[in-house]
């Protein structure tokens, strides 16, 4: 287990749809493993592979004392809403009004491929819905109402971190589109 770098906004991984899990091995437990460690380090409430580099779909939560993971999921929403404050820990010290459904239904699988079926609301799933839009290379601020999006532009332009150099991107050891192990 291992704390890793996390991606910081402009890094093109971030933005680049995930490949699904298919093969269930110790690889794939490392990943979860680094993933939890490096979101209870954050501290954060969850963290998508793509925010340690690593281009499959695999995210990690921690809400209300639950601690999970959840691989290639599939969401089912509630038609109800729900508004509240967001951050992302690839967005460090920055958070935004930001609407999402207020009921999920994650179907997905574990780190040994058995399925999993997730059913949370408020803020677990708040989380889910974050963490399945990073695997789809899509970021909370992509979801802000105009004139909020233009504020976040604007406030991670002006950040600390923005001058940061984008890290390398990992190559995931894990068969993905396209390429072959």
């Amino acid at each position: 287990m291992a704390i890793q770098p996390i991606r910081l906004f402009g890094d093109p991984v971030l933005r680049t749809p995930a490949a699904p899990v298919t093969e269930f091995d110790r690889e794939l437990r490392q990943l979860v493993a680094d993933l939890t460690d490096t979101m209870q380090d954050a501290p954060g409430v969850g963290l998508a592979a793509p925010q340690i580099g690593v281009g499959l779909r695999v995210f990690t939560y921690w809400v209300d004392n639950e601690l999970g993971h959840l691989i290639n999921p599939v969401l089912d929403l509630s038609d109800e809403e729900q508004d509240g404050e967001e951050g992302c820990l690839s967005i460090p010290g920055l958070s935004f009004p930001t609407t999402r459904a207020l009921r999920v239904v994650a179907k997905g699988q574990n780190m040994y491929g058995e399925p999993v079926e997730l059913v949370g609301s408020h803020l677990l799933a708040r989380c889910v819905q974050h963490e399945t839009d990073h695997l789809d290379g899509i970021l909370f601020v992509d979801r802000l109402d105009d004139e909020t999006r233009r504020a976040a532009l604007r406030a991670i332009r002006e950040s600390a971190w923005a001058d940061e150099a984008p890290p390398q991107i990992r190559i995931s050891p894990h068969a993905t589109a396209g390429r072959a192990t």
